[in-house]
């Protein structure tokens, strides 16, 4: 196990080279950015927002924003448009739906295991920046107790573009709480990724430090990445997940389960409060793409994030 003090040593050392890597780019170096650009559709009936390449008329990604569900993220379709990289209530896993954020055990109250409208409730769901090379949404949601009380209000930023044939999906979650909040400590609880996942399936889970699957369980690590031979292809479509330097416990451990399903987890830690009033605040970055993995690139593409923030 890599120690969390020469991890970290590390980062800010990346962190510190920003500078000069920026200043250094050459036209060479610099992302390719999907010409036409995104626009967003938002669909309130409906309760959906969904993001197409701007001369497109299937939607690449739907975020789901019912007034009474747990907002997901669910389809993203392939950035070369073979194959559907999320999966919505496997029958392995009923509760995980897609690209979500669940926590367990707020005030022993589980919001991972449930997403029905007796936890959620919608406050609203918009579009920031709906054309242009990026683009930009917002979802905001009240968590419910028992009784039907806001114990913690959640906004999801999300923004998302197109570049070099990969989407970068950049997240800020923000939870502010109610009242005095205890999360307690859990194997999983945060973000989450389910991508199809079937007995027999060709696929892996790798983490910036090299383990595997199983081995990547609760451990911790600037990045994650998914690798599925999803149905209409032949090689393997991925989507990684960045951790950031500012998050709470970072390196951040993770969810790792059976089925390949992924997510970053602070939980995983130990117990911790948020007292009312103060607001939590948390960033991913997602990039998702197709065909071979490469470790090196990977962890550059996560010092541009850094960089970025």
């Amino acid at each position: 196990m890599v120690k969390p003090c020469i991890l970290y040593t590390s980062f800010m050392i990346l962190v510190y080279l920003c500078g000069n890597l920026q200043s250094k780019a050459s036209g060479k170096g610099e992302a390719v950015i999907y010409e036409e650009g995104l626009r967003i559709e938002q669909d309130e009936n409906a309760g959906t927002i969904s993001v197409f390449r701007s001369d497109g008329n299937e939607p690449i990604l739907v975020q789901n924003a019912k007034k009474d569900t747990r907002p997901y993220i669910h389809p993203i379709i392939a950035p070369d448009d073979k194959g559907l990289l999320t999966e919505y209530r496997p029958k392995h896993h009923l509760h995980q739906t897609g690209l979500y954020w669940g926590l367990k055990l707020v005030n022993s109250r589980d919001y991972f295991m449930n997403w029905q409208g007796d936890y959620w409730k919608r406050v609203s769901a918009k579009v920031i920046e709906g054309k242009g090379l990026e683009v930009e949404w917002q979802t905001v949601y009240d968590m419910l107790d028992e009784n039907g009380k806001t114990i913690m209000t959640e906004t999801q930023n999300w923004s998302m573009q197109e570049q070099d044939g990969k989407y970068v999906l950049d997240l800020e979650w923000k939870g502010e709480a109610k009242t005095d909040i205890t999360l307690g400590k859990f194997y999983v609880g945060g973000l989450f990724l389910r991508m199809p996942w079937h007995e027999g399936i060709k696929g892996e889970v790798v983490n910036a430090v090299g383990q595997r699957n199983k081995a990547a369980e609760a451990q911790r690590a600037i990045w994650a990445d998914v690798g599925i031979q999803v149905p209409g292809r032949d090689d393997m479509a991925h989507i990684a997940m960045f951790d950031h330097p500012d998050n709470k416990g970072f390196p951040t451990p993770w969810r790792v389960d059976n089925e390949l399903g992924v997510g970053p987890s602070i939980q995983i830690l130990g117990d911790r409060k948020i007292e009312k009033g103060e607001t939590e605040k948390t960033r991913y970055r997602l990039v998702v793409y197709t065909g071979e993995r490469s470790d090196k690139e990977l962890t550059r593409a996560w010092k541009d994030f850094v960089c970025k923030y």
